[in-house]
């Protein structure tokens, strides 16, 4: 999961949420479907299962059970006294497989035994198994919530026409569309079709909690990265714009934070480049106490939705430089020129020496008032409303449908 998922559980309970529904309201049976229990898409779903039941809701979890190790595991089990409706764990493989049918029989026996009235996928491989699962039955509504992913490949790649080719044919069984972002419900538009039913543009939300600036530590790094260790997350871009600076005769270390399928080819790409003694490595851990350790957060990305971690190092008032790409620039919201071009890596050198010569009280600043204006906008009380908001919208309309084909019937 997120590097803060971890750290953000035990403060969840706190959160002030709309209250349980009253006896005009529906308490709904929500199962979220995913497939990895790492990342921000996880963080999502932890934060709107803690929402979800402190409201009233019934709510539980099917994921992958061969991702995550032992820090999905623990997540898992901190979040299982809130899931009424328990989580199951099933194989699911990243890519299209025999064994997705297995999964979805699993899913689909699994709803229909619990009674859920909600299928929340989310990401392609949740997308695909919530809609496609078929609920002996009942008829729960179909909810989805994309989370970048298989949007995010290149268009015009076989891969990206294939899977925006999926996701045209998902959209016939998708009662209701809460994209996290303006950035995925555009791509989605472009190259899969407008939304002919219900939508909503649901952003990611963060608590009070994190809005605390972070207190320094005694000794600091110069530059941090949290997150995946893969070419995608632009990390050589971030390696090269290091070397850049250190022939200015700036002596920058970079502390890198996370996991991922590249990790041992960057660890190796950075002894080639000669900066062994300048870059650390270390495991995934919680947000907070990894930017008291770093003056300036780095985000390189090549491609994103809505990261979580910029909403966290903005809300810390944490210096950030970050590339222009998926939905950051909603995040920055006025200020996205301040955002670099991605797949630059001079254009990164230039604007993290800019920082790093920036006067402190203007700064100090320029954080705050980023800060300020990301928590008006981010709020993660109104996602959980908005959620459940959206899937309310379904069920009336699943009902009117079903109103329609009974007269229909009767004529």
């Amino acid at each position: 999961m997120s590097a803060s998922a971890v750290g953000l559980i035990e403060s969840l309970p706190a959160l002030a949420v709309t209250g349980r529904p009253s006896a005009a309201e529906t308490s709904h049976r929500i199962l979220h479907v995913f497939r990895a229990p790492v990342g921000g898409l996880f963080r999502h779903v932890v934060d709107l299962a803690r929402l979800q039941a402190a409201a009233g809701h019934k709510v539980g979890i099917v994921c992958d059970s061969t991702t995550g190790g032992e820090r999905a595991a623990k997540a898992l089990a901190d979040l299982a006294p809130c899931l009424a409706l328990g989580i199951v764990r099933l194989p699911m493989q990243r890519n299209p497989h025999l064994s997705d049918l297995l999964a979805l029989r699993a899913l689909a026996t699994r709803a229909a035994s619990l009674g859920a009235t909600v299928l929340h996928g989310h990401g392609a491989k949740g997308g695909v198994y919530a809609r496609l699962a078929s609920v002996r039955g009942r008829n729960p509504i179909r909810a989805y919530t994309p989370h970048g992913g298989s949007y995010n490949y290149k268009p015009g790649t076989l891969r990206h026409r294939f899977y925006m080719g999926v996701e045209r044919l998902m959209a016939l069984r998708t009662d209701v569309f809460l994209f996290e972002s303006e950035y995925v419900a555009g791509r989605h538009r472009t190259h899969a079709g407008a939304v002919r039913g219900l939508s909503r543009l649901v952003h990611n939300g963060i608590c009070e909690t994190e809005f605390l600036p972070v207190v320094p530590a005694a000794e600091r790094y110069d530059l941090v990265y949290i997150g995946e260790l893969r070419d995608a997350k632009g990390v050589p871009f971030l390696l090269d714009a290091l070397l850049r600076l250190r022939a200015q005769g700036r002596a920058l270390r970079l502390l890198m934070v996370g996991s991922g399928p590249d990790a041992d080819a960057l660890a190796a790409r950075v002894r080639d480049m000669g900066l062994g003694d300048a870059v650390a490595f270390e495991a995934p851990q919680p947000i907070r106490s990894v930017l008291a350790r770093g003056r300036i957060m780095v985000v390189p990305s090549l491609a994103e939705s809505l990261p979580y971690v910029v909403l966290e190092a903005v809300a810390a008032q944490q210096p950030l430089v970050a590339t222009n790409v998926g939905g950051i620039p909603e995040i920055f919201g006025p200020d996205a020129a301040q955002l670099v071009p991605a797949g630059d890596a001079q254009a990164l050198a230039d604007a993290l020496a800019r920082v790093l010569d920036e006067d402190p009280q203007a700064q100090l600043i320029r954080c705050r008032a980023l800060s300020a204006s990301v928590r008006t906008r981010f709020s993660m009380t109104r996602m959980g409303a908005d959620v459940v908001s959206g899937y309310a919208a379904a069920l009336r309309a699943q009902a009117a449908a079903h109103r329609t084909a009974d007269v229909t019937e009767l004529g």
